[in-house]
């Protein structure tokens, strides 16, 4: 029985810390893509491990971003503290409580309401039951010896150290299946809806600019409104989906101008974006997001951009540079319906952005389909994407990856024979 009971509080010592490394969720960084004040930068909202305590907000910046100005306030009492942060210089801001918070952003004239929830971990509920079985299975082991000793049958030792080792097999068999029991959810996390499993309606949007009639060389405001589906009413609960609220992808007819940004909330169901055209005519719109307790979503829309053609400035922030870049597709005449890939020799090392190496974004010549996929994880200066093409016809592609120096976009163009 002994042996019994040093062989079972062995398989509890070495499958511990595993579990523990399991059990304490400390949370994960928030990471929010933002196009503010013409710049492409990401804000890292760090992982809270107590509260009341502090909370560190960073910025990244491609290359570099300006002075942000910071606002947090709780949602539940009310109680609002401010900062400043830039790259390289994080912002300290202190938390009182967990649960619903909004953190505004602001730089050129430009802000951001971004909702989010401070939430500490409370550990697994299953650890009392881990601690306790092991605390009284150490009295009972105690009892059990001590009742030996003075017990020459040692009948009454048996059954106790028989308890004690129960006690530690149950404690040891908890640790082994912690992956698969329930988790509690940590605190300040919101209530599961009771209609999760049903999933919740897609949005519908209205896609609007200011002013109406955009023109050429002027900046103007594109603005999403998202609207619940069954209700009319806005929809102002987007989970982060690749490191932000969501992706927008403004193109051209012709494919010549192409942004891909990341508009920021102004109000509950509102996005919107500064943007600057370099040529009059017609441009289409997709935004990329995801609902939550429901999949991925893309929507699409149009405005018309008035005036005559003007060159862009080279030094327009608004503008991404169209690097020239050397793009293969192999096969070199895919065929629809099969994997094709798509490699792009870079200028420089890639660095993440949006969690990924590289983006491709590929739309029909029509724009009647809009594809994105990421980059596979290639090592060294080459993207190795792999897409299919849905149908035989010409498709507009563009291939992008961040460096020091701030993002690349590779143009090019793929004809798929019938």
């Amino acid at each position: 029985m002994i042996r019994l009971l040093c062989l079972v509080g062995l398989l509890v010592v070495l499958l511990a810390s595993p579990a523990a490394a399991h059990d304490v969720k400390a949370g994960s960084d928030l990471r929010i893509a933002q196009t503010i004040a013409g710049a492409e930068l990401t804000l890292v909202i760090k992982a809270t491990t107590r509260v009341p305590g502090p909370l560190r907000v960073e910025v990244i910046g491609f290359p570099s971003a300006p002075t942000l100005d910071l606002r947090l306030r709780s949602v539940t009492d009310g109680r609002v503290v401010t900062g400043t942060v830039t790259p390289g210089r994080p912002a300290q801001l202190r938390v009182e409580e967990t649960g619903p918070h909004e953190l505004t952003v602001g730089a050129g004239g430009e802000s951001a309401v971004i909702p989010f929830r401070v939430l500490v971990d409370r550990g697994s509920g299953w650890e009392f039951l881990i601690y306790g079985g092991l605390f009284v299975a150490g009295l009972l082991l105690v009892g059990g010896l001590l009742t030996g000793a003075f017990n020459r049958r040692g009948r009454s030792a048996f059954v106790v150290t028989a308890v004690a080792a129960a006690g530690l097999a149950v404690a040891a068999l908890i640790v082994i299946l912690d992956p698969w029991l329930p988790a509690r959810s940590p605190d300040g996390a919101e209530p599961r809806p009771t209609d999760s499993l049903l999933g919740r309606p897609y949005v519908q949007r209205v896609v609007t600019t200011i002013p109406a009639a955009p023109a050429v060389g002027e900046e103007f405001v594109a603005r999403v409104e998202l609207f619940d589906g069954s209700t009319g009413r806005p929809v102002d609960d987007l989970t982060i989906h690749h490191e932000a609220m969501a992706h927008l992808v403004v193109t051209s007819e012709d494919g010549r101008y192409f942004r891909h940004v990341h508009p920021l909330r102004t109000a509950p169901g509102r996005l919107e974006v500064r943007l600057r055209a370099d040529r009059p005519g017609r441009y289409l719109t997709y935004v990329e997001l995801e609902r939550t307790d429901s999949g991925g979503q893309l929507l699409t829309g149009s405005f018309t951009v008035t005036g005559a053609a003007k060159p862009a400035a080279a030094s327009d922030p608004a503008i991404q540079d169209a690097a020239a870049g050397t793009v293969t597709v192999t096969p070199a005449a895919p065929q629809a319906g099969r994997a094709a890939t798509v490699e792009v020799a870079t200028s420089g090392t890639p660095r993440p952005w949006l969690g990924m190496a590289g983006h491709l974004i590929v739309r029909g010549a029509d724009g009647e389909f809009l594809g994105h996929v990421h980059e596979m994880g290639t090592p060294g200066s080459r993207l190795r994407f792999t897409f299919s093409f849905p149908a035989p016809g010409r498709y507009l592609a563009w291939a992008q990856y961040a460096t020091d120096r701030g993002i690349t976009t590779v143009p090019f163009t793929v004809e798929v024979p019938r």
